[in-house]
């Protein structure tokens, strides 16, 4: 009789075991390292389960989509009035969009439903931290309703108790001030640096906090929050690459956008649906932060496109992937982190291997040493395949832009990287419009200039046992973490 509770013990363990890899195995995001996480399962299961939860799920479900977006989706339904939210949510494609890019246009609304298409913006193309300063401060003076931040890094620096400071003294006016930190990467800024915010009423409200649930702080854990977003009145919004320290605003070369016209909604939409995600409270009807406004005339084209680690599809990527592969004559990037899935390594080198002018600006010195080696793992097999791969000199260059064929353009916050494409929280604003382009297309060009383009041979020649080993570590093991 004793025989049955020992075979019971045995069991237990190995049903455990194969319960957490059959977890494992049926998940699609984490097809190419299954059997990684199949062999943690295996001789650590605890352990592995919780980095599993935490860094190997896929939460691109419609469980946790709704669990998510719910309430706001709730909320904008309900307190937003159809003229308005006919406004927000236009239907449709503009017939100023080149119809070669409809297909592009469609791909971006697909993957997320908000991303809608919007006419007649006025755009600032900023690529001086000193000018976002400039103009950020000018505008946050001149609010008079409400003020709404969502910054992946705030520095407790002279630049961030600038902007700090002004926005108590703008809430000390009356003024609605929210501000969206991301706690994980401000886990290193005393808690004296955000009482002085919250004791002038603003409210200020972290994106990873156990106090929204365990099922979302799990999540949030790994699947950060990497977006730059400003919107002032419901009528002017920033959004881009740079955050608010003393290096976005005085050292780093970066790009981002003023936009005022249409697109601001779009900018607001987001902002107030991860807000209130994160439990953050807003108690007058959502309606309230909107304005419509009517389109500029001499007004750009855009789709401000959210990409979420919950969302059904990698919207970045699928996105970037469809250029690459429809481009006619050059693709241009520019990104301070260079780890690609393969699908997007992969599409990289078919358009080159066609023909297409694929460039790929990366600095030479990143702003954490380690990430140099992290970057140049790919360098060969894209150089092999024509890829052009531009390491830039000078101060390090956060910028994520995309140029292609004279008229589309894309800025925003999403690096050329895994964690980026498929993990964290991004946001990037699509330019359908030939000057702009040209803009961009010629800003690349000027900065070719500083820059060492690597030849294969060349670059074959420098590797030293040191990088090559290292930059194969990255390749193991950077696609999760």
């Amino acid at each position: 009789m004793s025989s049955v509770p020992n075979i019971i013990l045995v069991a237990l363990p190995v049903l455990l075991r194969l319960a957490l890899c059959y977890l494992v195995l049926r998940d699609k995001r984490v097809q190419e390292t299954a059997m990684a996480w199949v062999l943690l399962m295996l001789f650590v299961p605890v352990a592995g389960f919780v980095l599993y939860l935490i860094f190997g799920m896929d939460y691109r479900t419609a469980k946790a989509r709704k669990y998510i977006h719910e309430e706001a989706e709730r909320r904008m339904k309900e307190e937003i009035p159809g003229e308005m939210a006919s406004f927000l949510f236009p239907d449709g494609i503009p017939e100023g969009i080149d119809s070669f890019f409809y297909p592009l246009a469609r791909l971006n609304h697909a993957c997320w439903k908000w991303n809608r298409i919007y006419d007649g913006n006025r755009l600032e193309i900023i690529t001086s931290g000193s000018r976002k300063k400039e103009l950020l401060l000018e505008d946050i003076r001149n609010a008079q309703r409400s003020i709404h931040l969502e910054y992946f890094r705030f520095g407790n620096d002279a630049s961030g108790r600038e902007v700090r400071d002004l926005l108590i003294e703008k809430a000390r006016e009356g003024v609605e001030v929210r501000f969206l930190l991301n706690s994980i990467v401000a886990r290193r800024i005393p808690r004296k640096f955000w009482k002085p915010m919250e004791e002038a009423g603003i409210a200020v409200v972290r994106y990873t906090t156990i106090r929204q649930g365990l099922r979302l702080f799990i999540m949030r854990l790994n699947c950060q929050q990497h977006r730059k977003i400003v919107v002032i009145d419901g009528h002017i919004g920033y959004t881009g690459g740079m955050n608010i320290s003393d290096n976005y605003f005085n050292v780093w070369h970066d790009t981002h956008l003023r936009i005022e016209g249409p697109a601001v909604a779009r900018l607001q939409a987001s902002f107030l649906d991860t807000w209130i995600s994160c439990k953050g409270v807003v108690e007058r009807p959502l309606g309230d932060y909107f304005q419509k406004m009517k389109p500029f005339e001499d007004g750009k084209t855009l789709q401000i496109v959210s990409d979420e680690s919950d969302f059904p599809w990698p919207t970045t990527q699928m996105a970037y992937e469809w250029v690459l592969g429809n481009a006619r004559n050059y693709v241009y990037f520019q990104t301070p982190y260079f780890v690609p899935p393969a699908s997007f390594l992969l599409a990289l080198k078919s358009a080159a291997l066609r023909g297409v002018d694929v460039r790929v600006m990366i600095p030479r010195k990143v702003d954490t040493p380690i990430l140099s080696h992290f970057n140049r793992g790919y360098y060969a097999e894209c150089l092999e395949a024509g890829v052009k791969i531009v390491e830039s000199d000078g101060e390090f260059n956060h910028s994520k832009t995309m140029v292609a064929d004279d008229y589309l353009s894309v800025v925003g916050a999403t690096n050329l990287d895994v964690r980026s494409f498929t993990i964290n929280n991004e946001i990037n604003t699509f330019i359908y419009d030939r000057e702009t382009a040209t803009f961009f297309r010629k800003a690349f060009e000027e900065r070719l200039s500083g820059s060492k383009e690597w030849t294969l041979e060349s670059w074959l020649a420098s590797r030293t046992i040191k990088g090559m080993l290292l930059s194969s570590f990255v390749r193991l093991f950077y696609r999760e973490f």
